[in-house]
């Protein structure tokens, strides 16, 4: 409940507003309910036509107030209901934009997904119902018990007692089946996984024909989400019998000690009437509070799950509020110095005492086998993770001692899997630079060896992008991907493998072009093949975490045999190709 006061806090006139015009409904309808007794007692006692007709009249302004308040409270509260959905969708998103690579495999891309669409959307529906139908209830209980006790105090005391009954029947419950709309979240966010594997591994599915083994896992996925959600309904359906039974059972009484007070002369027909009108009204809006109770337990989880991610403590923060002042830049743009890594789950260092610089107008390579560490590299130059010890420097600071933002504003990141977004060319390209113009992107784009096949589509940079870039080729996307790099114009540039998806060919020229456009900036290039760094600088060759030899690529050749080895292999294959 702290969430949604706390979201519902920047809206609380709103809120106030909303609950008023639902108090002046709830408390016109009892009016009218009263009204009502009057001109039933008032018809039985032969009154004269006058007051009937303004009892009426009464009646009329009464049920005209409660039906315009009734359409305002409901537009207000769904107002109300929209205004703290966006927010809390918008305070997910920009929490997640600070969140890691480790946080996000904390908590699942699925599971960040449901909880900022599924469960914002019941949060949103059990606190537009809560408004409604619960927050009124009080108010009826108080004024309908007040007046049935005014008419006759044993009914007055059915009543209560009946209301208490179901009340509690009601908190019982709901607290039996919140452990199962717990459950329930957890096996939503399973379903969400499995459907997101299959969506985007489907090609992988078809090739291997696994298709019945994918339908099994998503068909048991459903059976237990099923199985669940009828266990929790059925105590609430249960529930729902049993409120009708009390509510049977207090007409029966009514009707039955009613007889001996009319005759009597204690009562008139027309309070009984108002009395089973009151206890109607009262128990249609605990049975209304039920159906919202069916929510309540799940949007208390579904709060819960929200909270988890909002109070997150990121595994990646700022730790200065103020930026190193800008100086005049010298050669050495990087450095790492005795850079020792170590994953959080991992028992011994990915990375281990590398000592390197990158140097303005150079180019520095990286290579390696498969799972040496390069990409973990690039995440720490990227600050996506922080060293287990030893130091960075981007220009002689630590980048621990500078805000992400400004560490990544000195930085153009190419990874290895290409990725665009939907839109334009032009808006892509435009992403590391928003006021670039088309002859800059084109400029990029020409370096990057993009331009000629830019220049072939009918819109040129305004041609369509896909989610993805899935109406381009690997390479086509992988060049634009260099191309958006390029437009920044940062003072370190680093490809992580983003070669690999071109021709031999097409490499060579954007290796040539590369040399011109960065001569200002350093560049580290990560890669698999020799033919793309063997021109580099200085090349640093990896080897379980370690470096197992720096140097020009002649010198490799003669002093490292790692880099030998690799040398000769790939030599080796393209000679057997």
């Amino acid at each position: 409940m702290k969430l949604i006061l706390q979201f519902i806090r920047p809206h609380w006139k709103l809120c106030v507003v909303t609950i008023l015009l639902l108090m002046v409904d709830v408390t016109g309808a009892l009016i009218v309910s009263t009204l009502a007794a009057q001109m039933l007692n008032l018809g039985t006692s032969g009154a004269s036509f006058d007051l009937l007709l303004q009892t009426g009249a009464k009646m009329a302004a009464a049920s005209i107030l409660a039906s315009a308040c009734a359409i305002l409270g409901g537009y207000a509260c769904a107002s109300l209901s929209a205004q703290v959905g966006k927010d809390l969708r918008v305070a997910i998103y920009k929490k997640s934009l600070k969140l890691s690579i480790y946080d996000f495999r904390h908590f699942g891309t699925a599971s960040i997904t449901t909880r900022t669409v599924s469960d914002i959307t019941t949060i949103q529906f059990a606190l537009t119902s809560f408004i409604q139908m619960v927050l009124p209830v009080p108010v009826i209980f108080i004024v309908a018990l007040t007046l049935a006790f005014r008419l006759d105090v044993e009914m007055g005391v059915i009543l209560l007692v009946v209301v208490a009954v179901v009340f509690f029947l009601a908190m019982f419950i709901m607290n039996s089946a919140a452990p199962l709309f717990r459950k329930l979240q957890k096996l939503l966010d399973r379903m969400t996984t499995i459907l997101l594997e299959n969506i985007t591994g489907v090609r992988v599915v078809r090739a291997f024909n696994n298709e019945k083994r994918e339908e099994s896992r998503m068909g048991t996925a459903f059976a237990d989400y099923a199985a669940t959600s009828i266990k929790a309904n059925r105590r609430f359906a249960n529930l729902d019998g049993l409120s009708f039974l009390f509510i049977n059972f207090f007409v029966v009484v009514v009707y039955w000690l009613s007889g001996g007070r009319i005759s009597a002369g204690r009562l008139q027909i027309g309070d009984i009437t108002a009395i089973i009108g009151y206890a109607l009204m009262v128990l249609y809006f605990l049975m209304m509070a039920q159906m919202v109770i069916l929510t309540m337990p799940r949007a208390l989880e579904c709060c819960d799950r929200v909270r988890a991610v909002l109070e997150h403590t990121p595994e990646i923060q700022d730790m200065v509020s103020e930026n190193p002042a800008e100086e005049s830049a010298g050669d050495e743009v990087l450095a790492f110095k005795d850079v020792s890594f170590r994953f959080a789950d991992a028992e011994e260092d990915t990375l281990s005492h590398l000592n390197f610089t990158c140097k303005r107008g150079q180019t520095t390579a990286i290579i390696g086998g498969t799972g040496s560490g390069k990409s973990t590299i690039a995440s720490l130059i990227l600050r996506f993770h922080d060293v287990t010890s030893g130091s960075v420097c981007l220009n002689g600071v630590d980048i621990r001692d500078m805000t992400q933002a400004y560490l990544r504003d000195h930085l153009a990141y190419v990874q290895q899997k290409a990725w665009l977004f939907s839109g334009t060319i032009a808006d892509n390209l435009r992403y590391s630079n928003p006021k670039a113009s088309e002859e800059e992107l084109m400029h990029a784009a020409d370096v990057a060896q993009a331009g000629e096949f830019i220049r072939s589509l009918p819109d040129g940079l305004h041609s369509y992008v896909a989610q993805g870039g899935t109406n381009f080729s690997g390479g086509q996307k992988q060049r634009l991907s260099i191309a958006r790099a390029l437009v920044k114009k940062p003072e370190l540039y680093i490809f992580d493998d983003s070669f690999s998806a071109l021709d031999f060919k097409t490499d060579a020229a954007l290796r040539k072009a590369l040399a011109k456009e960065t001569k200002d900036s350093a560049v580290l290039i990560i890669a698999q093949r020799v033919s793309t760094i063997q021109h580099a600088s200085q090349i640093i060759v990896l080897h379980e975490g370690t470096m197992a030899g720096i140097g020009t690529h002649e010198e490799l050749l003669k002093n490292c045999p790692v880099y030998r080895e690799i040398y000769e292999s790939q030599t080796k294959e393209a000679q057997e190709g």
